[in-house]
């Protein structure tokens, strides 16, 4: 009978990682476009989409940054910036 506690304990270091990174992101694009005042949470959620945002869309119009995680980091930092710019403006409204 096989263990599952691993694949758990994998998901879980998966999760937090996804969280670490995109919290990261999400406060590099709140740097870079300054005053949306989201947070530290509204930041994580923002890098977490960013990052998927910003990883779908680039390839779609051509742009490759490579495939290594300093590539993965600037394009989900360019994916972020695009939905802060976009609250912003919603914001506004």
């Amino acid at each position: 009978m096989e263990s599952t506690v691993g694949s758990g304990q994998g998901l879980l270091i998966a999760i937090l990682v996804t969280i670490l990174i995109g919290g990261i992101i999400g406060w590099l694009a709140t740097l870079i476009v300054k005053g949306t005042g989201l947070g530290l949470v509204g930041d994580v959620v923002l890098g977490i989409v960013g990052s998927v945002l910003g990883g779908w869309l680039l390839p779609k119009i051509g742009l490759s940054l490579g495939s290594g995680l300093a590539g993965l980091i600037i394009a989900g930092v360019i994916g972020a910036v695009i939905i802060l710019l976009i609250v912003k403006l919603l914001k506004r409204a």
